[in-house]
């Protein structure tokens, strides 16, 4: 980012130049917003929602306390006042790059600042598995890696984790946006499509191989305990979807207290299917179940019925994304929901 700077423009958001730097705030500038052409990316400043403890895991991973890092600098939008903080300004910057490497709509609406993991019900029974049972634990999906970078700094041992992501760019701009490198956090990263592991069947697990040289999700087939997976399943329909669980399900453990969690998008009265399109014009059709739907199909169709308990319950989340434009189905003021 050292080359492009980041800019509050007054009616679109922020955009990306790749003409002018971005040069450091001094304690109390204003960074200035002039307006923008629409083929850029634009960022809705209103979206940063960092609370509190998410904010000081952002400064507890990237050191933003010390020296000259620890100044506030200020950013100014109309309508909405300053926001201060280095914080908001990396958050920024880091965003206008990750929408360049594909545009979710988890990236325009900032969580993958947000770590999702400490919020689920079972994260405690998660830290457990890893200082008592040398579990290993798999973030399918894992964007820019705050998931397993929180998992770590609450003590779940970094030598047991192994993340995964379709496009290694995310998880290469985390080290930026979180200051390490990988040997500061050496935590193994496989860049998968997880849909090539489609057919993987389901056996024992052998000896744990070393994490660092392991290759392919694969090769860890049986000997994962705990696979954590949040903004994911909602990208794909009812048949990927149980592809999917399926894909999961072969790779972990038989040992009793084997787990698999995350949120994802929803409604309550679930079933429902949408064609939607986001800003780079990407088209793909997305299954919402509700909380029995979602029971069901691991409790009886992935897994043997009665072999295993499912919690799911939804959570508000609020209104469809800004940036995905829905083509069939809801209408897009309709309230969304994390299932859990």
């Amino acid at each position: 980012m050292d080359e492009s700077s980041l800019f509050i423009s007054q009616d679109r958001g922020a955009c990306l130049s790749h003409v002018d730097t971005f040069p450091p705030l001094s304690e109390g500038e204003v960074r200035p917003y002039p307006t923008m052409s629409s083929n850029h990316t634009f960022l809705d400043p209103s979206l940063y929602t960092l609370a509190e403890d998410e904010a000081a895991f952002i400064k507890s991973q990237t050191g933003i306390y010390d020296g000259r890092r620890a100044k506030k600098p200020h950013i100014r939008y109309p309508g909405r006042g300053m926001h201060s903080g280095w914080v908001f300004i990396l958050a920024f910057r880091a965003s206008v790059t990750a929408m360049q490497i594909y545009p979710f709509s988890s990236i325009h609406q900032f969580e993958f600042a947000q770590p999702k993991i400490s919020k689920l019900p079972c994260y405690q029974q998660f830290l457990n598995l890893g200082r008592g049972c040398k579990g290993i634990y798999a973030d399918i999906g894992c964007c820019l890696g705050a998931d397993p970078r929180k998992a770590v700094m609450d003590g779940y041992p970094i030598d047991q984790i192994v993340a995964s992501d379709l496009r290694p760019e995310f998880w290469e701009l985390g080290h930026k946006f979180f200051k390490s490198t990988p040997e500061t956090f050496p935590a193994r990263f496989i860049p998968v499509d997880i849909f090539d592991l489609t057919g993987l069947s389901k056996t024992e697990g052998g000896p744990i191989p070393d994490i660092s040289k392991v290759q392919s999700l694969a090769e860890l087939r049986g000997n994962i305990s705990a696979i954590h997976a949040s903004a994911l399943f909602h990208f794909f329909n009812y048949e990927e979807q149980f592809e999917l669980g399926k894909i999961m399900a072969s790779l972990l453990s038989f040992a009793p207290g084997f787990m698999i969690f995350g949120a994802h998008v929803s409604r309550p009265e679930g079933q429902i299917y949408l064609e939607v399109a986001l800003d780079n014009d990407d088209r793909y059709g997305i299954f919402f179940h509700s909380p029995e739907s979602w029971k069901s199909l691991w409790d009886g169709v992935i897994f043997p019925k009665g072999t295993l308990r499912v919690d799911a319950s939804l959570h508000e989340m609020g209104v469809k994304p800004a940036n995905v434009t829905i083509l069939t189905g809801k209408s897009s003021n309709e309230t969304y929901y994390h299932l859990i």
